[in-house]
């Protein structure tokens, strides 16, 4: 799968652009705060439907303006497809694949797979358990539609619930009413997270020591109330009961799981250093590529938003080696870096594309 053409009206700094694309590598080249990543960002939107900064809909759109809209053209399993996404402010955002709209925005998670590596990635090490569990739901919904409506239908059963442990509810027919529901998605999220971990965690530990070369050891594991033998959600829940009354919501289940990641056995986020946790959120993404390729069966975009920083060049050379190797397809990469650039397109002849970006605004810097 590639993206052939983008069109971006009044996201975030971007009045109007229009990009047509390498089916390679495409190189965004300019300052800090220019709109590179916006540009990325807006990529991202189309395949998630929301924003990788985190940033609600209506903060997406250009200062002083009352809609945005991107248009974007796709070649995907030898198809072309055409996907336009906007919203007009105080209203819902509307999806439309080849002109007719989505029921339901979940209907499109894992149809135009991609993925992102960013600076915000340092949260996955340092952030909440909620960033973790992030990454873990964006992988598997997007090979496993089944695990996204169970999630989908926990979510919702555990703000019921909660609602009712608010309201101080001691009805034991409506808190059945609603942990059945719970319970039953509960345990397909688990045994969904528990069947996804070792593969990824398998792709993430070659491509640590690829990056990183030998010498240093990782390990992923996933911190669970359901790894406990013999223990069951509604079990769980039952235990739970009366601490939950008190406190006012549901304490336990697939929505406190976490991941937990070691570098030479020690904990990454107190321990690692700056390179050592840069290359550790890059071989999870490159881990999630490769993953969803497999689960899939179609080639995602890779996204590269300013990954260089606070690595050694020993690690910048073998990084750029592995993104440029046969096993990625199309790449987007942004930098302020020129050098950075220049050693990534070095060799891939015309088959590439560079824009110089500056307060919205991209110059093409291709052969004509």
């Amino acid at each position: 799968m590639h993206l052939e053409s983008l069109s971006v009206t009044n996201f975030k700094n971007i009045s109007d652009a229009t990009l047509v694309f390498s089916k390679s590598i495409n190189c965004l080249l300019g300052n800090n705060g220019m709109g590179k990543s916006n540009l990325l960002d807006a990529i991202y939107f189309l395949s998630y439907c929301r924003s990788f900064s985190g940033m609600t809909d209506s903060a997406l759109l250009k200062q002083g303006s009352d809609f945005f809209s991107l248009h974007a053209k796709y070649e995907r399993k030898g198809l072309e497809e055409d996907l336009t996404i906007g919203m007009n402010r105080g209203r819902r955002k509307i999806l439309k694949r080849k002109g007719k709209e989505y029921d339901r925005l979940s209907q499109h998670i894992g149809t135009f797979p991609l993925v992102m590596v960013s600076p915000q990635d340092s949260f996955l090490i340092t952030g909440s358990g909620e960033e973790r569990r992030r990454l873990m739901d964006m992988i598997i919904s997007q090979s496993d539609p089944v695990y996204l409506d169970a999630l989908i239908r926990y979510n919702r059963s555990v703000e019921q619930r909660n609602k009712l442990l608010r309201a101080r509810v001691v009805d034991p027919v409506l808190y059945e009413s609603v942990e059945m529901t719970l319970s039953a998605a509960a345990m397909r999220i688990h045994e969904a997270r528990m069947a996804w971990l070792p593969k990824f965690v398998e792709l993430f530990k070659s491509y640590y020591q690829e990056i990183a070369g030998t010498g240093e050891t990782v390990e992923i594991g996933i911190k669970s109330h359901l790894t406990r033998e013999g223990v069951t959600m509604q079990k769980l829940l039952d235990e739970a009961r009366r601490h939950d009354e008190i406190v006012g919501y549901t304490s336990v289940g697939p929505h406190r799981d976490d991941l937990e990641i070691f570098v030479n056995g020690l904990e990454a986020r107190r321990t690692a250093s700056q390179g050592q946790s840069k290359t550790i959120t890059l071989s999870m993404r490159l881990a999630q590529f490769e993953f969803l390729q497999e689960a899939t069966g179609i080639k995602p975009l890779l996204l590269l938003d300013d990954i260089f920083d606070k690595l050694d060049s020993t690690r910048v050379e073998r990084i750029v080696k592995i993104v440029r190797s046969p096993r990625f397809g199309q790449i987007f990469i942004t930098d302020t870096n020129r050098e950075h650039l220049d050693n990534i397109l070095h060799g891939t002849g015309d088959d590439r594309a560079m824009w110089v970006v500056e307060n919205g605004r991209f110059q093409s810097l291709n052969k004509s």
